[in-house]
């Protein structure tokens, strides 16, 4: 099965596809783990919000993860978040994939992530270190973690993504990028 990743700033997403996006992390992150808390929480639109997914052929989403730009004490940085896979489509990479993609685009600079406890390990193979003590968000614990500035380790490095023309540099908004080629991750939500 071909899987198109695509990723657009918050601004160029369309009501369809931020709805597919929305309703596959109200699937996993409110239904599949019972924590009814608010996932709409202001960000998704934000001007320095970008969003990546995986769709299938027939379009549907069945992965996503929302990448925002930061600027703690004036400086870039990236934080990720709401990353998920759907549940049927879990153990195939998916997950891997999508976050190498992202992390390729935040190139050199920080990165945050507030993790799941349990997928503490795999975020630690794509260059994140814990910062901080594990914490409670709606009942589920999680730790915070940091890619630091400059490049990640060798087993975290991302080919460069490359725009729908095959320029180097960031995908054009909606982009269909090109499947690395990557060992399996676990493809459980984040």
């Amino acid at each position: 099965m071909s899987v198109a990743l695509r990723r657009a700033w918050a601004k160029d997403l369309d009501v369809p596809t931020l709805y597919a996006l929305l309703k596959l992390r109200v699937e996993v992150f409110v239904v599949e783990q019972a924590r009814p808390y608010p996932e709409l929480d202001g960000r998704d639109l934000l001007t320095e919000t970008r969003h990546f997914w995986l769709a299938d052929p027939e379009g549907e989403v069945i992965c996503t993860l929302r990448l925002m730009e930061e600027y703690p004490g004036g400086h870039k940085a990236f934080r990720l978040g709401r990353l998920c896979t759907k549940r049927n489509a879990r153990g195939e990479g998916h997950t891997t994939r999508l976050l190498r993609a992202a992390l390729a685009e935040v190139g050199d600079y920080p990165c945050r992530i507030d993790a799941q406890v349990y997928l503490a390990d795999m975020y630690s193979q794509h260059g994140f270190v814990r910062d901080g003590d594990d914490f409670l968000d709606d009942g589920v614990p999680h730790v915070p973690m940091l890619r630091s500035a400059g490049p990640p380790p060798p087993q975290a490095v991302a080919p460069p993504a490359s725009s729908a023309d095959g320029s180097a540099g960031p995908p054009s908004p909606q982009a269909v990028v090109p499947p690395a080629s990557s060992a399996d991750g676990p493809g459980a939500p984040a």
